[in-house]
């Protein structure tokens, strides 16, 4: 374990769901719509909407993968001919990855004041729902109550559970962010892409969305995109393969084209569809989705700005995107230029434990930070994330 100096904050920590977690709040009433566990052939599944979900092969958790196991593999060293064989052998699933005070004694352990937590199964369910709204609303809403009860939305004020909020019905959304901010979120996490409302796609910054975005503004929650999920594998089928999901086991083609698609499209949306302008003081935090998308959007972003300036009402978007959106890198990324390209005082700290594709030793990331001095390492390291674990304060309601 790296020593800081400083207890850091680990902007990406996850928790792996008990079997219960959708299901221990939801009215028996919409299960069959909703999520349920079945026996086929002869192994434990989990349905969503009626279909057999495969978005984790394993998604009862144990055993489970080791902390850590593909950073090899992910660093392009790993002896391994496949990812397969990178995992290694799995082990009993430990107290900490479903208890909080177990969670807080590792923290300690590990250096560190604190972290967002994150799903691990639920950044992948949105997609076997968003035909149906109303059961979308209601599994996460289940799902969020499970959160509270077993975790806290901020547990002793260092472990922040992230409640999980979809978009599908706005009313219901602004409902699910009130029960949010009434329980204390200091951040709440989504996925990136389109709204996929059954009537078809649309802009998360669409003005229909509004009120959900002014109480996140005036509220000064700090609002995530996770990685998971997407529904970008739909595109993948006029490429000819298949737009299913399932982690660990994509295509080379699958993975070259939306590995980070979904993220950089919707930051460009909220940028070009004006959303900052509207609610000023937002906070988007981008979580486990890396940053090499970043330079590429900063360039395209700039050069629409220089041809329609009038679009963005003469306000540049690359600085839009460097006051309001906040990006983690994976550690492999290079996070020098990221911090370059939006200021070291946005890039996050995250390791992704205990997850078998982060880091085994969270502040081991400091490893990677070369080129920084003493002050950045401190802000990337903690002082950025912990910022955004504090609700902004003194500002004014939007109009």
């Amino acid at each position: 374990m790296a020593e800081l100096g400083f207890k850091a904050f680990d902007a990406d920590n996850h928790y792996y769901e008990p079997p219960d977690a959708f299901t221990r709040h939801l009215e028996p009433s919409m299960a069959k719509r909703c999520m349920q566990w079945a026996d086929v052939d002869g192994k434990r599944r989990l349905v969503v909407g009626g279909r057999i979900n495969r978005f984790i092969p394993n998604p009862l958790f144990d055993p489970v993968a080791r902390p850590g196991c593909l950073d090899e593999y992910f660093r392009g060293r790993s002896p391994a001919d496949d990812i397969r064989g990178a995992f290694g052998d799995l082990e009993p699933i430990r107290p900490e990855y479903r208890d909080p005070d177990a969670r807080l004694a590792v923290l300690d352990c590990q250096g560190l004041e604190g972290c967002f937590l994150f799903p691990t199964l639920g950044v992948g369910m949105e997609e076997g729902l968003v035909g149906d709204p109303e059961a979308a609303h209601a599994a996460f809403s289940s799902f969020n109550r499970w959160l509270d009860e077993d975790w806290g939305l901020h547990h002793r004020d260092r472990i922040f559970g992230a409640p999980y909020l979809c978009l599908l019905d706005p009313t219901l959304a602004v409902a699910e962010l009130e029960w949010a901010l009434d329980r204390g979120a200091r951040v709440i996490v989504m996925r990136a892409g389109p709204v996929m409302h059954p009537t078809g796609g649309r802009s998360p910054a669409d003005p229909v969305y509004d009120p959900f975005w002014r109480r996140a503004d005036e509220a000064g929650i700090t609002v995530a995109y996770h990685s998971g999920e997407s529904g970008y594998g739909r595109y993948m089928v006029d490429w000819g393969e298949s737009a299913e999901f399932e982690a660990f086991r994509r295509t080379p083609l699958y993975g070259v084209l939306t590995s980070d698609r979904a993220i950089s499209d919707t930051m460009a949306a909220l940028v070009c569809h004006g959303l900052f302008a509207r609610f000023p003081h937002l906070r988007i935090a981008t979580i486990e989705s890396g940053s090499e998308w970043v330079p590429g959007l900063l360039k395209k972003l700039g050069k629409a700005f220089a041809l329609t300036p009038g679009a963005f009402d003469g306000a540049d978007p690359v600085e839009t995107v460097r006051r309001h959106v906040w990006v983690a890198p994976y550690y492999e990324d290079d996070i020098r230029g990221l911090a370059d390209a939006i200021g070291t005082d946005h890039v996050l700290f995250g390791s992704d434990w205990p997850h078998a594709e982060g880091l085994a030793e969270p502040t081991d990331f400091v490893e990677d930070l070369e080129g920084f001095t003493d002050d950045e390492v401190r802000l990337v390291m903690r002082e950025n994330a912990l910022a955004l674990s504090r609700p902004s304060v003194g500002l004014a309601p939007q109009n």
